[in-house]
């Protein structure tokens, strides 16, 4: 029986029915003219969505198009030009070798457990990050453990919203969280996911940007102004300027999904610089030395400055 495997290529990801696509992973081998392959699809669509496959329709045959599209590729980024897709070429795709398709999520599970006193969860620690946000909980550290501090403070929550004070966050409570936990991840993952592929297919809209120190349109983009460009036209939602007034906005998360914000400390201490989550380990942001482009956080240089993520 076929069965589903995801390809994470740059803004999201792809279903790909194969034969093959159960134990494909791209990266794995190296490919070449003549071969055909569900990992050659996976590479076509990672190099579609770069502007360098320009078929309109992706095939598991490498054939003198998708060579082509491989050769420019590796010009592009000082490579060997030789059409092979080999660690090399991987690497500049920012595919990690050996990592398996990326599986598809429709919303994380925030919402969809009850929580209570005594529990040990990631949930927890989004639960305390909105509380803390609405001012119920007053720890300085989030923590995975729900214990009597978390507790108090969803008591307090319940009461305020005239709620069965018993400190345990059920449906009634996920609801009385309002848009912060809406934000982190609705239950039914709807309205969540939209926003969130809007977020980035506008983000994607202005790849190639130039950047520009200050700048707040395509003409010139700083890291903060392309994600408050970005964040107004497609969801109309308004940040603060800097990446630091930014960082203290919405609700961490352990595991960043579609469309949250990633930060990272660069050039001084604390949150200096961000972009937008796009799916595989990726993100796309202004950067001083290529403008507006996608990078990895397992990337050398972003991943020892890797601060966390947030979801608007």
């Amino acid at each position: 029986m076929k069965k589903l495997v995801v390809s994470a290529v740059m803004a999201g990801t792809l279903l790909v029915s194969s034969p093959l696509a159960s134990s494909a992973a791209l990266g794995d081998r190296t490919l070449k003219s003549g071969m055909t392959h569900s990992e050659v699809k996976q590479l076509q669509e990672v190099l579609k969505k770069k502007g360098y496959f320009k078929s309109s329709k992706t095939t598991t045959y490498f054939g003198t198009v998708t060579k082509s599209a491989v050769v420019n590729f590796q010009k592009k980024n000082r490579l060997k030009a030789d059409g092979i897709a080999g660690a090399n070429t991987y690497k500049a795709l920012g595919i990690k070798k050996g990592a398996a398709p990326a599986v598809k999520s429709s919303s994380s599970s925030f919402g969809k457990r009850t929580l209570k006193s005594g529990m040990t969860h990631s949930d927890v620690k989004q639960l305390q990050e909105i509380l803390k946000k609405k001012g119920y909980l007053k720890i300085s550290k989030t923590t995975n453990y729900f214990g009597s501090a978390t507790k108090s403070a969803v008591i307090n929550l319940q009461k305020k919203n005239r709620l069965k004070a018993d400190g345990v966050v059920g449906p009634s409570t996920f609801k009385a969280l309002g848009s912060a936990a809406s934000a982190t991840s609705k239950v039914a993952g709807v309205s969540s996911t939209s926003k969130s592929t809007k977020i980035v297919s506008t983000a994607k809209k202005y790849q190639s940007s130039p950047y520009k120190w200050g700048g707040t349109t395509p003409k010139g983009f700083d890291c903060s102004g392309y994600i408050n460009y970005v964040f107004k036209q497609s969801a109309n939602i308004s940040l603060p300027r800097t990446v630091s007034d930014i960082y203290k906005k919405g609700v961490r998360v352990s595991s960043p999904q579609v469309g949250d914000l990633v930060f990272f400390e660069t050039y001084k201490k604390g949150a200096s610089h961000a972009g937008i989550y796009i799916g595989n380990r990726q993100f796309i942001h202004s950067s001083s030395s290529n403008g507006v482009t996608v990078s990895s956080l397992n990337n050398s240089y972003w991943s020892p400055r890797y601060l966390g993520a947030k979801r608007i």
